[in-house]
């Protein structure tokens, strides 16, 4: 069996589940050049088509080389320019296309949706509620509430699904809404290649006769001043026409380095709301809602609950990330025939642990969270039993077994020489105040974000 006849194989699969308009598009333009030491190297038109398929189907196709027999940890993409010549513009997928003008013989066309990601498929907590209220209202269509949204975030934690999941609402539930959904980085080529013919004309009609433009991961026009320029004026101009602008990004308007100041203002003028860092309750039912696809692919495939539980714990930076090491472990259980215990999980997913391996140590948590509470690390170490002082060493006990990968008995080593059983306790004692004592809750909450960032 070659490398090209299973990625011969791949294609015809993935042209069947992702719909043929979303294959022409970014899977086809694609040339695999060869499989080296885990590392699947393909030939791309472009250095964004090979990024856009590595976030989106970045998963999807290392899982399909599993299937093929193949251990493909990373996809690289290089661009070559006869593909290049040979590969078709990317074209929209049906429900985001938009009757648009002509740029010589190329239609301006938005990124295609993925199917996957609709509000039935986002799983709601603590940290992404506002920006979930806020996308299904704008999703409802109607008068405008607040323009633009403005969702921001880390890598992974739901800001281009939800703004899937406005774009689906809004072309069902309004058939004739021009909706277009694009990557920054995809309004700045269009514009570029707009320029190149000199025929920026059709390119302004056509993104200011839209009735919603959504725009992901602004932050990549920063520093771009003739893109930010054109950005700028189409943006006013759909505002002024009451039309919705619906934006996102990896930080704070005001925080985009490189972002002219104009931008960051009107940017600021409706409502932003920030996803926060997934917590533990949320990343299990992230999992939870995965495994219900992943049982009904796999129905001979039998996990330990203890896994799951892992996996939350472990896996807590980057939702992508959680959810492709689920649907690994599945890929290979099913390739192998075993049960998905912690042992083979171990096994698999070796270099996404080690990867997501906490860096925090004791000693910084012990000085955040002496600081915090107004106490001395001393404190912390000593033998005093007040409750002024025994409660923020149990919280930072806790914080010490939650994010880092030291032992209980070391644990219990730098905490004043005390024993594992001392800080079993104040694990178990902590996740009891937790769910009953809001403060403790939020003091926890906040150190660990503290620490993490």
């Amino acid at each position: 069996m070659s490398d090209t006849d299973a990625w011969g194989r791949i294609c015809t699969d993935m042209k069947s589940t992702i719909g043929k308009e979303a294959y022409q598009s970014w899977i086809d333009p694609l040339s695999l050049d060869r499989i080296d030491q885990g590392i699947a190297h393909f030939a791309a038109p472009t250095s964004f088509i090979g990024r856009w398929v590595d976030r989106n189907y970045g998963e999807r196709i290392r899982t399909s080389f599993a299937r093929e027999g193949y251990s493909v940890t990373r996809l690289n993409f290089s661009v070559n320019p006869a593909v290049q010549k040979a590969a078709p513009q990317p074209r929209s997928a049906p429900a985001a296309q938009v009757a648009a003008p002509q740029t010589g013989d190329e239609e301006l066309p938005g990124s295609p949706l993925d199917p996957r990601f609709t509000f039935d498929s986002f799983v709601v907590g603590k940290p992404n509620e506002l920006a979930h209220a806020a996308a299904r209202r704008v999703a409802e269509g109607g008068e405008v509430a607040f323009n633009p949204l403005v969702l921001y975030g880390g890598v992974g934690l739901g800001k281009t699904h939800l703004m899937h999941a406005i774009a689906w609402k809004l072309q069902e539930d309004n058939p004739g809404f021009r909706v277009l959904y694009l990557s920054a980085e995809q309004f700045m080529y269009r514009f570029v290649q707009a320029l190149r013919f000199r025929d920026t004309i059709s390119f302004k009609q056509m993104f200011r006769s839209v009735d919603v433009l959504m725009v992901d991961d602004v932050q990549f026009i920063a520093g771009k001043d003739s893109t930010q320029e054109e950005f700028f004026h189409t943006f006013n101009a759909l505002i002024d026409q009451n039309k919705q602008v619906i934006i996102s990004a990896d930080r704070a308007p005001g925080e985009i380095d490189g972002m002219e100041d104009r931008i960051k203002s009107r940017l600021q003028w409706g409502l932003v709301a920030d996803i926060h860092p997934t917590d533990y309750e949320l990343r299990l039912g992230i999992l939870q809602a995965k495994l219900d696809t992943q049982r009904a692919q796999h129905p001979n495939v039998t996990i330990d609950p203890k896994v799951i539980d892992f996996l939350a714990h472990r896996i807590s930076s980057n939702v992508r990330v959680l959810e492709g090491a689920l649907t690994r472990l599945y890929a290979f259980a099913s390739l192998v025939g075993r049960h998905i215990d912690l042992d083979m999980t171990h096994e698999c997913l070796t270099d996404l642990l080690r990867a997501s391996e906490r860096k925090v140590t004791i000693e910084e948590i012990m000085r955040k969270v002496a600081e915090y509470y107004h106490l001395r690390m001393n404190d912390l170490m000593s033998a005093r039993r007040a409750r002024v002082v025994a409660r923020p060493r149990q919280v930072a006990m806790y914080l010490a077994k939650t994010l880092t990968s030291k032992s209980l008995p070391e644990i219990g080593r730098k905490f004043g020489g005390r024993d594992h059983t001392t800080v079993i306790h104040a694990v178990k004692r902590v996740e009891e105040l937790k769910q009953n004592d809001s403060q403790i809750a939020d003091d926890v909450e906040l150190l660990r974000r503290m620490l993490e960032a």
